[in-house]
C-alpha cells in the first residue's frame, strides 16, 4: 500500500482547505483490499494524495453519540430525510479533534457543521450553543454509543472538484454492549463532489465492477455489534458486506 501511495503527487492540508465540499453529494462504494490496490494503480495519473507530516494513510478515531432509545439509528434505517448524526472525530496525524453534526437533507445532500474541541463532554457553553443551533435533539438525551477507528487515504482529482476518501482497517467497538468487530479486508470508498461534476474515478470503479453501495459506519457498526437493535432493513446490506468479505479470504 505505502509503495503505491508514494507514486502519487502529494497535496498538502493547506491546499486541501479550499476543497472542503461541506455541502455535497456523496456516493459510497464497498470493496476489498485486493480491488483497492487495482484502483490505486489506475488512479495515479488523475489524482493527488493528501499528505500530512509525510503520512499518506492517516489514522482516524471517531465516537458517535445517539439518544437513549437510539433514535438516530432508527431514523437512518427508515431512510427519512433530515436525519442527523453527532460524532467526535480525532484526526490522529494532525492531533485535532472536532465535534461534528451531519445532516442529510431532502435533496440528498449532506451538510456538515463542526467546531474544534479538546474533549467529548457536552456540558460546556461552546458545545451547548453549537448543538442548540445545529442538532435537532435534546443534549440531556444523548449518550456515547459506538467507537470506531480506521485508516484513511484522501485523493483529490486534478481539477480539484471532488474528493475521494478510502477507509481501511475498520474496527468497531460498541460502548453499550462491549462487543467488537474487526472488518478485516473491507474497504469503504466515498466519492464527495459538489454537484454532478465530471468524476474520473467513476469510470475506473465501473471497469472494476465496484458498484455504489450504502454504508453508514455508525449504523452498520451498530448493527454488527448490538444484538438488541432492530436491524431488519439493514439485513440485506449486512449480508452484502459478509459476501464481499468472503471474496477476500
Amino acid at each position: 500500500m505505502d509503495q503505491i501511495l508514494q507514486q502519487f503527487t502529494p497535496i498538502t492540508l493547506e491546499e486541501m482547505s479550499g476543497i472542503r465540499l461541506m455541502n455535497r453529494i456523496d456516493t459510497k462504494f464497498v470493496t476489498t483490499m485486493p480491488m483497492l490496490m487495482q484502483l490505486l494503480q489506475m488512479a495515479q495519473g488523475e489524482y493527488r494524495v493528501q499528505e500530512i507530516g509525510n503520512e499518506r494513510n492517516m489514522r482516524y478515531d471517531t465516537t458517535y453519540f445517539d439518544t437513549l432509545d437510539f433514535n438516530m439509528f432508527h431514523i437512518h434505517q427508515t431512510g427519512h430525510t433530515g436525519r442527523q448524526k453527532l460524532r467526535f472525530r480525532t484526526y490522529v496525524s494532525s492531533n485535532l479533534q472536532f465535534m461534528e453534526v451531519k445532516t442529510k437533507n431532502n435533496h440528498g445532500r449532506t451538510k456538515k457543521k463542526r467546531i474544534q474541541v479538546t474533549d467529548m463532554s457536552l456540558d460546556d457553553q461552546l458545545k451547548t450553543d453549537f448543538l442548540g443551533q445545529h442538532l435537532h435533539y435534546n443534549i440531556d438525551d444523548l449518550q456515547p454509543t459506538l467507537h470506531n477507528f480506521f485508516n484513511r487515504i484522501t485523493l483529490v482529482n486534478r481539477a480539484e472538484t471532488e474528493r475521494l476518501t478510502i477507509d481501511t482497517s475498520l474496527h468497531f467497538d460498541n460502548l453499550i454492549t462491549g462487543k467488537q468487530r474487526d472488518m478485516g479486508q473491507l474497504v469503504i470508498i466515498e466519492l464527495k463532489r459538489d454537484g454532478l461534476c465530471h468524476s474520473p474515478v467513476l469510470e475506473m470503479l465501473r471497469l472494476l465492477r465496484i458498484h455504489p453501495h450504502g454504508f453508514s459506519k455508525y449504523c452498520m457498526g451498530s448493527a454488527f455489534t448490538n444484538d438488541g437493535l432492530q436491524v431488519n432493513r439493514f439485513k440485506p446490506k449486512l449480508r452484502d458486506v459478509e459476501r464481499i468479505l468472503s471474496t477476500a479470504e
